[in-house]
C-alpha cells in the first residue's frame, strides 16, 4: 500500500456488490429458522410432520404465485437461477426439437443462459445472438426479424446483471403474441432472466406476457440455493433430474424446505417495499455518480443514461476508469473495506474483458477498466462518501504505475457516443 492512501484506524465495511449476492434479511432467517430443525420432516411424508412441512411449502408456493399474478401449479422450485436457467432452456429444447431448432437471445445475457445456447448449438440447434446497441438494449423490431417458423424458444434477460439495462419485455411478449396468432402456432415460446429484476420491476407474468421466468433468492435478500422457475400452464419442457417426482415430475429431490420458505417470504417482502426502496437507492445511485464524474479524470458511464427504474436498474452503476485495471482497483478498494465487482460475480475468475460491454461496442481498455457497484437497502450517503474518500486517490496512484496511458481525444470519442 505504499503511496496509497493511509488506511482508517477503524476500517469501514462498504458492501457495494449486491448484484452477485445479498445478505440475508432478519425477517427471512426467521420465517426459515423452524424449518432447520423443528419441522425437518420430508414434505413426502403421510405422517403429521411430513404434511406440516407439505403445507408450508403449499403456502410458499402461494405466496410465490400472488406476487407473480399466476396460479400456483405454475410454480417450479429449483436451486437457484442457474438451474432455472438451464431448466427453462435445455428443457424447452428437448421437448420441441422435432418442432424447430432455432432459438433466440442476446449477445449480453448471464451465462447461465449463454452457456445452454453453446452447448445446444453442438447437438445442431441454431441460436441468433441479437446485438445490443451502446447502453445495452435490444430492439423488439430485431426480435420481430428474427422470428421463423422454427423458433421453439426466445430467452431474453429482463434486467442485466452488469450495467442494469432494463429489457423491453412486456413489447417483446406482445409482439410474439401476434407472430403466434398469425401463425396459428403455440411457439416460440419467451424465457425471460428476471433475477436481477426482481424487487425492482414488475413481475406480474400476464403483463409481461412471458411463458417461463427465473427468480433466485440470492439476489433479493433470501437465501442461496433457492430458486423457482415459473411455467404458465400448458407449456411443456422436460426435466433435467429424474428420481422421485417432486414440483410435478420437473424438479426430483427432497426440497428445500427452508429455502423454499425463505425464498417465498424474501420474494414478498422486496415487491411489497419497491417503490420506497427503488426512490432511496435512486438519489443514492445518483449522489454517487455526480461525485465520481466530479473526482476522477476520464471516466465513462456504462449503460443507459441514470434515468428511473423503467430504463436502469436502480441501484446499478457500472463506470469505466481509463489506464486503470478494473481488477487492480477493486483489490486496493477492498482493503478499505470497500467492496464491488469488475463485472459479473460468475466470471470473476476469468481475466477476459466483461462480454457485455465488448457487446455494447467498448473497446478493451475500457472493459478491463470497468468497475461495477451495485447498491443495497444498508447503503448509505455515508458509505458513499467513505467511498469517495479513497477512490481518486487509489484512481491517480494506479495510473502512475500505468503503462498505458490512453489521450482525452480517444477517450471524447467514448464519452460522446
Amino acid at each position: 500500500m505504499n503511496n496509497f492512501p493511509k488506511k482508517p484506524a477503524k476500517k469501514r465495511f462498504v458492501y457495494l456488490d449486491h448484484a452477485a449476492t445479498t445478505y440475508l434479511d432478519e425477517k427471512v432467517k426467521k420465517a426459515m429458522d423452524p424449518y432447520f430443525s423443528d419441522i425437518f420432516a420430508n414434505p413426502s411424508g403421510l405422517y403429521a410432520q411430513g404434511r406440516e412441512a407439505k403445507s408450508a411449502l403449499d403456502s410458499a408456493r402461494d405466496k410465490v404465485a400472488e406476487v407473480l399474478g399466476a396460479q400456483p401449479d405454475t410454480i417450479i422450485f429449483t436451486g437457484g437461477g442457474t438451474e432455472s436457467d438451464n431448466l427453462a432452456i435445455f428443457g424447452a429444447a428437448r421437448k420441441h426439437a422435432n418442432q424447430g431448432k432455432h432459438i433466440i437471445t442476446t449477445k449480453i445475457e448471464h451465462h447461465a443462459v449463454l452457456r445452454p445456447c453453446e452447448e445446444l448449438e453442438k447437438l445442431g440447434f441454431e441460436i441468433t445472438y441479437l446485438p445490443v446497441n451502446k447502453e445495452g438494449k435490444i430492439s423488439v423490431e430485431s426480435v420481430k426479424k428474427n422470428l421463423r417458423k422454427h423458433t421453439i424458444l426466445i430467452s431474453i434477460m429482463y434486467g442485466n446483471n452488469e450495467i442494469g439495462t432494463v429489457m423491453p419485455i412486456a413489447e417483446i411478449g406482445r409482439e410474439i403474441l401476434k407472430w403466434r396468432k398469425q401463425q396459428n402456432t403455440v411457439y416460440p415460446y419467451f424465457h425471460t432472466d428476471a433475477c436481477q429484476a426482481a424487487g425492482a420491476l414488475d413481475l406480474n407474468v400476464e403483463k409481461l406476457h412471458v411463458d417461463l421466468m427465473t427468480i433466485n433468492g440470492s439476489k433479493i435478500y433470501g437465501p442461496k440455493g433457492a430458486g423457482i422457475l415459473y411455467k404458465r400452464r400448458g407449456v411443456l419442457i422436460e426435466p433435467l433430474v429424474y428420481g422421485g417426482g417432486q414440483e410435478k415430475k420437473l424438479r426430483s429431490g427432497t426440497e428445500n424446505v427452508p429455502g423454499i420458505i425463505g425464498f417465498a417470504k424474501a420474494l414478498e417482502l422486496v415487491q411489497k417495499n419497491k417503490k420506497i426502496e427503488n426512490k432511496r437507492l435512486l438519489k443514492l445511485r445518483n449522489y454517487f455518480w455526480e461525485k465520481i464524474k466530479t473526482k476522477i479524470t476520464k471516466v465513462k458511464l456504462n449503460g443507459p443514461e441514470l434515468g428511473d427504474e423503467s430504463v436502469r436498474l436502480p441501484n446499478n452503476l457500472n463506470i469505466s476508469v481509463l489506464d486503470v485495471e478494473g481488477e487492480a482497483m477493486l483489490l486496493y478498494l477492498d482493503e478499505y473495506g470497500i467492496v464491488c465487482s469488475t463485472g459479473s460475480a460468475c466470471t470473476s475468475e476469468s481475466l477476459d474483458p466483461s462480454h457485455v460491454l465488448i457487446a455494447c461496442g467498448l473497446p478493451y481498455e475500457y472493459a478491463h477498466g470497468s468497475l461495477r457497484f451495485t447498491l443495497g437497502k444498508r447503503n448509505t450517503k455515508q458509505d458513499i462518501d467513505y467511498v469517495m474518500k479513497y477512490l481518486p486517490a487509489i484512481v491517480d496512484r494506479l495510473r502512475e504505475l500505468s503503462p498505458v496511458h490512453l489521450g482525452e481525444k480517444k477517450h471524447a470519442k467514448y464519452i460522446s457516443r
